[in-house]
């Protein structure tokens, strides 16, 4: 079948992700969107400053649509206890109407995802309200038991549907779509979750009833100049559910009704976190853009336009996407998290400054803070324009890891004078220890991206130095930032020197046994990396935690991600285990545990054992300025409260400097945090 679409407006471009593109009346200004997500900065369902202030820097980034409400509420039982927008109470409509104001004055369209999410709806939060869905199947994910729709309970959410619809079009935006996937709609298509034996269950016909309904009450409420799409599943990707051509002939029905615009196409289930980190929300473990294939091939049998974002991470996919005719708007919604500014650096010719998205869903593990821009989702306290600053500074940074970059970065963005100071051969610090795992290999983006900006902003790196204090004085710094980072904290272990380091392992710095023991005491990734790296070179792994489980302190996708990759390549886990003591043991090592509930001792032998317990912070340097810094190296108030209003530079003393540490010299955390603490200091140095 020959793809029929509304067709692209005049005014063509050699790039094909900036032609217009047009669907009825409303001209998208070129091809890149952001879809609908929970980002989690609504204040009790309403989109406010902090909501608005995030989509509006994407909007005066360039790309042709934002789309907000992700699970939208359009019903009081579909709340999964907050950080949705509630489109089921007019409430909302003047703050749709600022939003709307604020996107559209930037070139930009915006639209609303409108859903009801069924099972997946919790009973214990909001209202109380029981979930409902088409059949009494509990969501393993959401873990609700479901009460069975009757025909009032669907003729009234059919009515939220239009209402909530309505909504969006008095608060000025341009369009709605609905979901399927594992939402309501998508409960009742699939085999999996319709049991039902009524007009609404059995056939596709009978399956599609339901959204069919939906749209047709959509469409009547908005009218014909709406736009109205649909987020669809094109292959749950299971036996048990729809495969591609059952979603196919449900497609085909969507068509024919006349009432839907555009689809917008997602792969798989959601009902789970992993199958959520393997389909629709690819992260780490998976390639670029894995559903290419599969949308092209539903391309090839419908006729509406298509949409599509599934780990579209780069420019140079979605140009291909494009080009080669696969969707007629290609979604970069994560990369629009990591840099707001794609289509303008496009527009520009800066493609190749563009902050790159690593991959590293801390997007969904911290509202939408990106790990390496701490911009997003604090648009309302942090400005992603850095101003020259009045009074020019020597400015010299201590360590090259995230922290030591972007301190040097901000403060060269700044017009200040800067030389930074790396002991090792390379920049990066132990991001370059994380990318030696295979799936963490994408976080170089993170140096790589720093390391181009230094050498445009003419930042003098001094690698293979290890500056002490004198080296640093000698350069007259008016400013010190010491990111030295840390070292592997393993001084609180009895018998440490017995042992090895994470580090140690994934570098290959120390040789891998034949039968190791890893105790990670952070529940971050360092730890299940190191012993997938080693289970895969054929080695005996365990790896215990003082957690409940493994992997605990990391976004939901990898969580599961790394927990399915343990289980497959058969690593041994304990829990629950804090280790107090390694002793030798014959040619081998003996671990000694206490359970954290019932605080008996276990022990465990290995031939090696390996500890990764987050750092110690490397502080010599920053001890050493103290004393003759102006301000004894206490931070600026900035730090400390929280607001730009509040930071007051220290004052400066003739013949002295302002000290400051950050990022893993001060204490063990994540590269964020490391990222977010030079950002906010030397954005106002």
């Amino acid at each position: 079948m020959n793809h029929l679409t509304e067709g692209q407006a005049p005014g063509t471009s050699a790039d094909p992700l900036l032609n217009p593109f047009r669907i009825k009346k409303l001209e998208f200004r070129n091809r890149v969107i952001s879809t609908s997500h929970a980002s989690m900065l609504d204040e009790g369902g309403m989109p406010l400053e902090r909501y608005q202030r995030y989509h509006e820097e994407k909007a005066r980034g360039g790309l042709a649509m934002t789309m907000i409400g992700g699970s939208a509420m359009t019903s009081a039982d579909s709340s999964w206890g907050g950080g949705q927008l509630n489109l089921s109470s007019d409430e909302i409509i003047p703050h749709l109407q600022s939003l709307a104001r604020r996107i559209h004055q930037h070139g930009a369209a915006v639209m609303s995802q409108v859903s009801h999410l069924g099972r997946r709806a919790t009973a214990y939060a909001g209202n109380w309200l029981p979930a409902v869905a088409p059949s009494r199947i509990r969501e393993t994910r959401n873990r609700n038991f479901p009460k069975e729709m009757d025909e009032a309970d669907i003729r009234r959410i059919v009515r939220d549907y239009a209402s909530a619809a309505v909504r969006c079009r008095e608060g000025g935006l341009d369009g709605v779509e609905t979901v399927t996937g594992g939402h309501l709609i998508g409960q009742f298509l699939s085999p999996r979750t319709n049991k039902r034996t009524d007009a609404y269950g059995g056939s596709v016909e009978n399956r599609a009833r339901f959204g069919l309904m939906v749209h047709e009450a959509i469409r009547k409420a908005v009218g014909d100049d709406m736009i109205v799409g649909i987020r669809f599943a094109i292959d749950e990707g299971t036996d048990e559910g729809s495969d591609f051509d059952d979603c196919l002939e449900l497609a085909r029905l969507f068509e024919r009704e006349g009432h839907v615009d555009f689809f917008n196409c997602i792969y798989g289930r959601m009902d789970t976190d992993l199958v959520l980190a393997e389909h629709n929300m690819p992260g780490m473990f998976q390639r670029s853009a894995p559903f290419l294939s599969q949308v092209a091939n539903f391309r090839k049998e419908t006729r509406l336009p298509l949409l599509h974002a599934a780990g579209i991470r780069d420019v140079a996919t979605a140009r291909h996407a494009i080009r080669e005719n696969i969707v007629d708007l290609i979604g970069m919604t994560r990369a629009h998290i990591a840099d707001p500014d794609i289509v303008n650096k496009i527009l520009r010719g800066e493609e190749e400054r563009i902050r790159p998205c690593v991959g590293a869903t801390y997007c969904l593990y911290k509202k939408v803070n990106c790990i390496h821009n701490p911009v997003s989702g604090r648009e309302t306290t942090l400005s992603s324009t850095i101003d020259r600053a009045a009074s020019l500074k020597r400015v010299v940074v201590v360590g090259g890891g995230p922290a030591g970059l972007e301190a040097a970065r901000v403060s060269a963005e700044r017009g200040h004078l800067v030389i930074l100071f790396e002991a090792g051969a390379k920049l990066g610090g132990q991001i370059l220890v994380a990318a030696s795992a295979t799936e963490r290999r994408d976080l170089l983006g993170i140096v790589d991206w720093r390391v181009n900006e230094l050498e445009r902003l003419g930042v003098d790196v001094r690698l293979n130095t290890y500056a002490d204090a004198d080296t640093v004085l000698a350069e007259g710094p008016d400013v010190i930032v010491v990111a030295t980072g840390g070292v592997p904290d393993m001084e609180w272990l009895e018998g440490a020197e017995l042992c090895d380091s994470v580090w140690d392992l994934l570098t290959g710095t120390v040789s891998s046994k034949d039968d190791i023991l890893i105790y990670d005491g952070t529940g971050r990734q360092a730890a299940p990396s190191c012993a997938l790296q080693l289970a895969r070179q054929g080695k005996s792994v365990s790896l215990a935690t003082p957690d409940d489980a493994v992997a605990v302190e990391m976004p939901y996708p990898e969580k599961a991600s790394f927990r399915k990759r343990i289980s497959e390549l058969g690593i041994h886990t304990m829990v629950d285990v804090r280790l107090t003591k390694v002793a030798r043991q014959g040619n081998g090592l003996t671990a000694i545990f206490r359970n954290e509930l019932t605080d008996t001792e276990t022990t465990f032998a290995a031939s090696q054992v390996v500890i990764e317990n987050g750092t110690i912070p490397a502080e010599e340097i920053y001890q050493d300025l103290r004393s003759r810094s102006a301000n004894d190296g206490v931070p600026a108030a900035f730090f400390v409260n929280g607001n730009q209003d509040d930071f007051v530079e220290e004052r400066q003393v003739r013949g002295k400097f302002n000290l400051y540490r950050i990022g893993d010299a001060v204490s063990s955390r994540d590269i964020y945090s490391s990222i977010y603490d030079a950002y906010r200091l030397c954005a106002e140095i």
